[in-house]
């Protein structure tokens, strides 16, 4: 019997973009780790014979000193998604006009210089709204990859904004990010948004654990082995156990910073968890890839999505209302 599907992606969350979602001085000069990062990246994917969909910023494919790093992504195989131009995690307060200009600018850009045009997008900071929603099914995308359905949602964006410089108004921008409790109530499992015009849209959400609703994504399997790697292990167990006996296939999250530490990025030293250093953080890494592709067929997102679109029996979701 073949294992279930579980989908790797990573959101290419650059320098500056770190900076900016923390009200860093220096973010508009949009200094960049991708040199470092890219090359290291694709060595532990190539190891581990993966392909993942990486979740790429517009802004940064703007720059022709990143082309060669994003379209070596391209070149070896992984596939390519749309994780919105300028990074803003306050995308959900946008207008048609507005997010339309953002997403057709990323996906252009990000076409061109990579070679793949992606079908798929993720919200920075997890944002996303209805407007967001029926701009993608307009333009033809695949999919949504942007809910996160976790009842830690205000405890995350508390610890956000008790570490970050954030100004009064820019945190009132940033009121919803990482969603609201009720958020973590949202299906777990991938299903239809319901657009109007008969059209409809393939969510696949972040996966969190099962009954906890807590995440269980590389970030936090890093904090746990902080404390213990036993404790982390133990943590990811469970999460597994639940996933199978809920029969759900996981959309396993990735950002750089979970996989390169302060020692490679000196810059970002002072980010939490980047005093682990990048070998612990990659040995890691690849534990929780082992254990995980013992349990499941390890894929990127368009293949996870191709799949899921076959199933008779997803689920369809009325979209919110858009506000006026």
């Amino acid at each position: 019997m073949s294992k279930p599907y579980l989908s790797l992606s990573l959101d290419m969350d650059n320098q500056w973009s770190y900076m900016k979602i923390h009200g860093e001085e220096g973010w508009e000069s949009y200094p960049s780790y991708l040199d470092i990062f890219v090359p290291h990246v694709l060595k532990i994917l190539d190891e581990l014979d993966l392909k993942i969909t990486f979740f790429i910023v517009g802004q940064d494919a703007e720059f022709e000193h990143n082309h060669k790093y994003l379209k070596a992504i391209a070149d070896a195989g992984h596939d390519i998604g749309n994780h919105s131009f300028k990074h803003e995690t306050w995308l959900h307060l946008y207008t048609k006009e507005e997010m339309k200009n953002e997403i057709d600018t990323a996906h252009d850009v990000i076409a061109n210089v990579t070679g793949k045009a992606p079908n798929g997008f993720r919200g920075p900071g997890f944002s996303w709204s209805s407007t967001l929603l029926e701009v993608l099914s307009e333009k033809g995308y695949a999919y949504d990859a942007s809910t996160l359905p976790t009842v830690i949602g205000p405890l995350a964006r508390l610890y956000y904004f008790s570490t970050s410089n954030l100004s009064k108004e820019e945190k009132e921008d940033r009121k919803e990010i990482f969603g609201k409790f009720s958020d973590g109530f949202r299906k777990l499992k991938p299903y239809y948004w319901k657009i109007k015009k008969d059209r409809k849209l393939l969510e696949l959400p972040v996966t969190t654990m099962p009954v906890f609703r807590i995440p269980f994504h590389l970030s936090y399997l890093l904090y746990l082995s902080n404390i213990s790697i036993h404790l982390a292990m133990l943590y990811l167990n469970i999460a597994i156990f639940l996933c199978k006996i809920t029969r759900t296939e996981p959309s396993f999250l990735l950002h750089p910073l979970d996989i390169i530490g302060g020692d490679q990025i000196k810059s970002l030293a002072f980010f939490p968890g980047m005093n682990i250093s990048s070998d612990r953080k990659v040995f890691i890494f690849k534990k929780v890839m082992k254990k995980l592709g013992k349990h499941y067929n390890l894929v990127d997102m368009k293949t996870h999505v191709d799949a899921i679109a076959t199933q008779k029996d997803l689920k369809t979701v009325p979209m919110p209302e858009i506000a006026s």
